[in-house]
């Protein structure tokens, strides 16, 4: 999997690896773990109303995070806009020991910087 992936398929597994390495840092509570998942200039927007730009803002938000909380996800859509670009849809499920389960839709953006695929950027939307 390299910066000029076109295939659906590779788009799916990398943004399932991406995933899957953000939602192991946030079930470990691990915020500049989460952080640094991120691109040094990504465009963060969770639920909270106001968005943050770069990875400390990204560590600042799920350090506020309740402990016990975890992640899960399906992705739903990917595309290729161009070369060492990937945009998803998502379906993002956030569960708490002692609350109900959140719901909410995820679009982002991954890049390819150097080895690794990050995210540029996170929005999430509450599912009703």
């Amino acid at each position: 999997m390299n910066a000029t992936t076109t295939s659906l398929d590779e788009a799916n597994a990398i943004v399932t690896t991406v995933l899957d390495r953000w939602k192991d840092r946030v079930d470990a509570h691990d915020p500049e773990g989460v952080a640094a998942v991120f691109t040094t200039d990504a465009l963060f927007q969770g639920l909270r109303p106001s968005h943050t730009i770069g990875r400390a803002g990204v560590a600042e938000y799920y350090a506020a995070q309740p402990l016990g909380m975890t992640a899960s996800f399906r992705v739903l859509h990917t595309r290729t806009p161009g070369p060492g670009t990937i945009l998803a849809y998502a379906q993002l499920a956030f569960a708490f020991p002692d609350r109900p389960t959140i719901n909410v839709h995820l679009t982002t953006l991954l890049e390819h910087h150097e080895q690794d695929w990050q995210i540029a950027h996170y929005h999430v939307s509450r599912i009703e």
